[in-house]
């Protein structure tokens, strides 16, 4: 009993409410809240198209340390090393596996756990057969639900929980009054010592069954996102918490005086009879509630991974158009489903269930304090000293709980560790060839000018339409698409250049998401524009994007028009256009309410160029503008006074929007680059693994871009690119 009070205390009580909570990234909390609070307070992330135009987000919350001249040594260090970059990342990786390995293994422990409270009702004969067969029929409706979302049954959740805390803590108090009122002594430290003094070896190696109690402290971190830091703070320390210590200490009474006559459910046996078929049902929805919870989180996670790059092309459905964040991704449900039923099936008890359920919350917790202790250093601008006090104190219990878990390795503790090191391969390759894609394309992009310069040699014909390439580069143009024009030489006659990029902050208000701007001189009808989303972010539908698409456009280039004929005024237009080239872009922040907008120019950049980072050197913030408010239509108009004949400005102006209005009545295709990745000659053993096996193994198996990005087939055109890398 002193363990499980201590352990609740420390852990869920002290370390995750009131310390660990704080660490939220604009109100998100998880692994990759932590990862990302870092890598916006130093140079860790390992992202590409970082620009520093990200840093002007109005979610890109950055505190600034008391003393801007003494740099923490810490984050100097971090930043100096690329290997400490990589090593983060396989760190939250890790932690993030670990989650996903929670979500396999509570739904099956804890609806195994309800059930086998049967026992009590029918013959041992008969439980034994009844209990597996109807544990996984539970699992497979829960699994099978999940894609109404929710949101449709979601009402019924907090009624259920109540129960069940109102049955923990009546029936604590019962037991604690029926059998040992002494049982507060129990509570004691001093227990602990004596416990492990007596029982030495076997008494540590027991120690993992006392990680049960506290499962679900990680996934109310990872939930914070749905309730307020208060919300939380005042429901565990004033309602769950007591609850679970009052039905622990109930169950502590109870076995004091019923231990020679211990069975291994003693929860239900502590039930009087009376009340135990009421128990029960309130029991199995508690774990369903449970369960739904871990698998929420789950999906959660994942399509994060996934938008930072770190996780196979899945498809993502969201489930709720009120609630931010809640979606569905079918394939893992459908993964989760098998491997939970074969779980429950190959396992068939608590006890193996309990050890792997426990190396992963473990994994998970140890891999969260360590990442707040750099929150502590790099974010909060907290003494060193306080940091590693954090990290030594709590990490040291948690590897005491740890190591009691990893001896139980072929008592089930090696399923968690099987899972993570099969998905934090998987998660490293497909982010590995990501880069490496990224690399290539960074090192081979062409200027427009060089391809428009072809054009009397080549033919280059400008067919009616919209042409929207996708690119993950932020200038430049890539090299699928000038490998495209030089075999068909044609391309529509407006042109847009599509980068869709992940910043590291929760979500994007919709008036800071576009960043447009020209590629060459207005004549060339040719843009680029970077839409950024969040690792939290709903991806749009393509029939809102490609009239949210044109309408920036059109506010863009009324904006430009306006500002080169000097009707909104540049701070630093002289100085900055006199020794910009040609080829130069120029990007402005275009939204829908009245925000400071930034101007930002891309001078072109040498080949020799590392990986994403070289951009952000060469882009400062120039204007503040503002668009038109509520604004939801496009409009191509320009306003003329019936007096005043049209100025040239007015009719270069309206010449454009009449382009871009004609164009997008002409359709929209959307140009997507089909790759095929391989390995350059005498490339290392692992690269080839990585790279040739690897990726393109997952590749094949898993969704097309086409289908991330929401592109209608009957107008996507995929063009072959083979990248050497």
């Amino acid at each position: 009993m002193s363990f499980v009070f201590w352990t609740l205390t420390l852990l869920p009580l002290f370390k995750y409410v009131f310390i660990v909570l704080r660490a939220d990234d604009n109100g998100e909390g998880g692994t990759f809240a932590l990862y990302s609070l870092i890598c916006r307070h130093a140079k860790v992330s390992v992202l590409p198209n970082r620009q520093v135009s990200d840093e002007a987000l109005s979610t890109y919350i950055c505190e600034q340390p008391p003393e801007t001249n003494n740099k923490s040594k810490v984050k100097l260090v971090l930043e100096k090393y690329k290997c400490l970059h990589t090593g983060l990342l396989i760190l939250v990786l890790i932690g993030t596996c670990m989650v996903i390995g929670d979500g396999l293994l509570t739904p099956a422990i804890s609806v195994f756990s309800a059930v086998s409270g049967l026992e009590f009702f029918m013959s041992k004969d008969h439980h034994q057969y009844a209990v597996v067969p109807i544990t996984c029929f539970i699992l497979v409706c829960l699994f099978a639900l999940q894609h109404y979302g929710t949101h449709r049954i979601g009402f019924v959740f907090a009624p259920i929980v109540l129960a069940w805390l109102f049955c923990i803590s009546t029936l604590g108090l019962y037991n604690i009054f029926q059998w040992n009122t002494r049982v507060y002594k129990a509570l004691s430290p001093y227990y602990m010592f004596k416990f492990l003094k007596k029982t030495r070896k076997r008494g540590w190696m027991s120690l993992g069954g006392v990680l049960l109690c506290i499962t679900g402290s990680e996934a109310m971190f990872a939930d914070l996102g749905h309730f307020s830091y208060a919300a939380i703070q005042t429901a565990f320390t004033f309602l769950v918490y007591p609850a679970l210590i009052l039905g622990y200490m109930g169950q502590a009474a109870f076995l004091s005086k019923h231990h020679h006559n211990i069975h291994e459910i003693s929860f239900y046996l502590s039930v009087p009879e009376r009340v135990r078929w009421p128990v029960l049902v309130v029991a199995i929805l508690a774990s369903v509630v449970g369960s739904q919870a871990i698998i929420s989180g789950t999906f959660s996670i994942i399509n994060q991974s996934l938008s930072l790059g770190c996780f196979p092309r899945v498809k993502v459905v969201h489930t709720s158009n009120d609630i931010h964040g809640q979606v569905y991704i079918p394939e893992i449900n459908w993964i989760l489903m098998v491997l939970c039923v074969a779980v429950t099936i190959g396992f068939r008890d608590t006890k193996h269930l309990g050890n792997a359920s426990g190396l992963a919350l473990m994994a998970v917790m140890l891999v969260t304090t360590c990442l707040t202790s750099l929150v502590i250093i790099l974010c909060w601008h907290k003494p060193p000293i306080l940091a590693l006090v954090f990290l030594i104190f709590f990490g040291s219990i948690e590897l005491l709980y740890f190591s009691a878990s990893v001896i139980k390795f072929l008592e089930g503790a090696w399923l968690p560790i099987l899972l993570a090191l099969i998905l934090v391969t998987v998660m490293f390759v497909w982010h590995y060839a990501t880069i490496k894609k990224y690399e290539y394309d960074l090192h081979n992009k062409v200027s427009l000018e060089w391809l428009l310069a072809l054009g009397p040699s080549l033919g280059i014909a400008r067919v009616p339409g919209i042409g929207v390439v996708f690119s993950d580069l932020t200038s430049g143009i890539p090299a699928n698409f000038s490998r495209f024009v030089t075999n068909l030489p044609a391309f529509h006659r407006v042109l847009v250049f599509i980068c869709v990029k992940a910043v590291p902050v929760p979500f994007i208000p919709p008036a800071e998401r576009y960043l447009v701007g020209r590629v060459g001189p207005a004549s060339h009808r040719s843009y680029r524009c970077i839409v950024r989303y969040g690792y939290r972010d709903v991806h749009q539908d393509v029939d809102f994007f490609e009239t949210e698409l044109v309408r920036k456009l059109a506010d863009f280039i009324r904006y430009d028009w306006y500002r080169a004929h000097g009707v909104v005024s540049s701070p630093d237009d002289g100085e900055s256009r006199s020794g910009a080239s040609s080829g130069e872009c120029r990007l402005a922040v275009i939204g829908t309410l009245a925000f400071p907008s930034f101007e930002i120019e891309e001078t072109p950049q040498p080949e020799s160029v590392s990986v994403g980072f070289s951009t952000a050197e060469s882009i400062t913030d120039v204007i503040e503008m503002r668009p038109e408010t509520g604004q939801r239509r496009v409009r191509f108009d320009v306003d003329e006074s019936e007096d005043d004949p049209p100025s040239e400005m007015d009719v270069q102006l309206h010449d454009e929007l009449r382009d871009l209005h004609e164009a997008q009545e002409a359709g929209m295709a959307f140009i997507l680059g089909h790759s095929h990745v391989r390995t350059k000659q005498g490339s290392s053993i692992f690269k080839r693994l990585a790279i040739n096996f690897g990726y393109n193994l997952l590749k094949r198996n898993c969704r097309g871009p086409d289908v991330s990005l929401k592109v209608p087939p009957v107008s996507l055109l995929e063009v072959g690119m083979v990248y050497v890398v």
